[in-house]
């Protein structure tokens, strides 16, 4: 059974909602012309969360973020986000969410404080009794690291200090569920790290996050669960951890005896270690482990997926 919602025609399964679920998708798709681009998308997110969306170019992960942001119509599935169709959201459930693009180009002349206390205003109506809206802007400022930064105009800024307030910007509104499109891009280490910080203390408060990147490290550092969209559709859903072990990718054993290095590529690390030290025992130095990075398993599973062997 389904039902239709009217002027634009969005079907929409009738289920029920998962217990709970910041982020609810059942079956999306999504075509333009005769192209589909999204095929049937399903996943989900608790609150507090922290999801990477991977894919390669043109999977379909901007038109995924867009269509749950309300800021594109689907052509069919069942979507709810905070517990509402975003086809229908109003202005308190937009206020529930936050969104950091990848570069924001105006308020050039705006200074950092008074933009960040200017943007804040507009969530002032939407305050509730569980979370204070909005966040207070020098506590802010100082979260984001734009202390020293907080009387210069926007358009001064470099563009690590630029990628920071687009950052405050987003999260102005304390958000239950934040969008972050390649939020380090521009970032030093040193502001990448302190970013990830911030991203652990926003999930530590129920925050959920839904993030974009090309950098795998940064996803493997961050996520609780990692989401692999090619052609359309999710072809792996789980954490580093849980998608290296779908891969039978080989693990590389290095180490050094009689002076000499050895590197060895094994499937079974764990054995290959263990018949090692009852072979050598005390004579085995610096030893080292390389499992597959998820930039490995990635690799490995799209480039299966495209020989049509997921």
């Amino acid at each position: 059974m389904t039902t239709m919602s009217g002027a634009r025609g969005v079907v929409h399964p009738v289920r029920s909602a998962v217990e709970g679920a910041a982020l609810d998708v059942r079956d999306l798709r999504m075509r333009y012309g005769t192209t589909d681009v999204l095929k049937g998308v399903d996943f989900t997110a608790q609150r507090g969360e922290v999801l990477a969306l991977l894919g390669p170019n043109g999977a379909g992960k901007t038109t995924t973020i867009e269509i749950l942001e309300g800021f594109r119509m689907r052509s069919a599935g069942d979507v709810r986000v905070l517990g509402i169709d975003p086809a229908r959201g109003d202005e308190t459930w937009r206020a529930r969410l936050g969104v950091v693009l990848q570069s924001w180009r105006d308020h050039a002349k705006w200074r950092v404080r008074e933009l960040l206390q200017h943007l804040g205003s507009y969530y002032r109506d939407y305050s509730t009794e569980h979370i204070r809206r909005p966040w207070d802007v020098d506590e802010l400022i100082d979260t984001v690291g734009l202390r020293e930064h907080a009387q210069k105009r926007a358009g001064s800024l470099s563009g690590g200090q630029r990628r920071r307030l687009d950052v405050a910007i987003g999260i102005v509104g304390r958000p239950e569920l934040l969008f972050l499109d390649e939020p380090t891009a521009g970032f030093d280490p040193s502001a990448r790290r302190e970013f990830h910080e911030l991203v652990h203390r926003l999930s530590d408060d129920d925050t959920t996050i839904l993030l974009t990147t090309h950098d795998l490290d940064e996803a493997e550092k961050l996520a609780d669960r990692i989401l692999i969209l090619a052609n359309g559709s999710i072809i792996a859903n789980g954490s580093a951890d849980e998608l290296s072990r779908q891969m039978a990718t080989e693990a590389e054993v290095k180490w050094t005896r009689d002076g000499q290095r050895f590197v060895h590529s094994t499937m079974a690390a764990t054995k290959f270690v263990h018949e090692l030290f009852l072979q050598y025992g005390d004579e085995i130095g610096d030893l080292e482990v390389r499992r597959a990075s998820l930039e490995d398993t990635y690799m490995a599973m799209v480039r299966d997926f495209e020989r049509g062997e997921r």
